[in-house]
């Protein structure tokens, strides 16, 4: 099965290359499934139902959230109508939605994609995500022919230690939330495709996708004059791509993704 996860949508510039890219890279690159991160698309926190359908038209089978799931409020009374969108396995035992789940992925294949939230420097103390993935790798994963974790999480100790954790449990395991693209893509040893980080699809030039003034401010001065704002120029879209044995479920090979925008390495 080749796979592309691409990592957190941030604001319009992020939206607005998903839109243009995509499509053509499902058929170049003979995608049969594709998931986002888009937990920041709608003004830098959280997705509205209206840009979520952006999303998915575009050609995105899974759309994974975060902590910032509900901070669009719309999102709690749309996610349960909408399966193609996860929150975080981990995030509320009463907030609507699912953390996994069964997806078509063509040629009778089933893949299953889930996500939990680190608990390691986030702002709200999440549940343990090792004790709320295992089970649904045990129940689940039987089921599919691949299996992707999203590790939402700050610190990249904990997102190595999710992906040792699934190891030979999962297809793919990759992190989330930081913005900045990790270049450590591998596949473990029991075959397992792993990514610290898918980094962003959004402006690079930028503060993790922000508009570079307030940041610099309040790290200079210690005080803010205003909210954050997502950088609107050219958008890199970042992730992971792989592919899949369908008999063992297995990563056959995984390499990360930049494509377009400014994150291009620099001229020797």
């Amino acid at each position: 099965m080749r796979i592309l996860f691409l990592g957190d949508v941030v604001g319009r510039a992020g939206r607005d290359a998903i839109a243009a890219r995509l499509p053509g890279l499902r058929g170049e690159w003979k995608l049969d499934f594709v998931v986002l991160n888009a937990e920041n698309a709608t003004s830098g926190v959280g997705l509205s139902p209206a840009h979520a359908k952006v999303l998915l038209d575009a050609g995105a089978d899974c759309l994974t959230l975060g902590d910032h799931a509900f901070d669009q409020r719309e999102m709690l009374g749309f996610i349960d109508s909408e399966p193609r969108i996860l929150r975080p396995l981990n995030f509320a035992k009463a907030a609507p939605g699912q953390g996994a789940r069964l997806f078509e992925a063509g040629r009778g294949r089933k893949i299953l994609v889930a996500q939990v939230l680190g608990q390691v420097f986030m702002k709200r103390p999440f549940s343990d995500p090792f004790s709320a993935i295992e089970p649904v790798l045990k129940n689940l994963s039987g089921q599919a022919k691949a299996t992707l974790v999203d590790m939402h999480c700050e610190a990249t100790s904990e997102k190595m230690a999710m992906g040792h954790f699934c190891d030979g449990k999962a297809s793919v395991v990759v992190g989330t939330h930081t913005h900045v693209p990790t270049a450590d893509a591998m596949i473990l040893p029991g075959g397992t495709a792993y990514q610290t980080d898918a980094g962003m699809c959004g402006d690079f030039d930028s503060v993790i996708g922000m508009e570079k003034s307030e940041p610099l401010r309040r790290f200079v001065t210690g005080m803010g004059s205003g909210r954050f704002q997502p950088a609107s120029g050219e958008a890199t879209l970042c992730g992971l791509f792989v592919e899949t044995d369908d008999g063992t479920g297995r990563a056959v090979s995984a390499r990360m993704v930049r494509e377009g925008g400014r994150l291009e390495p620099a001229a020797p």
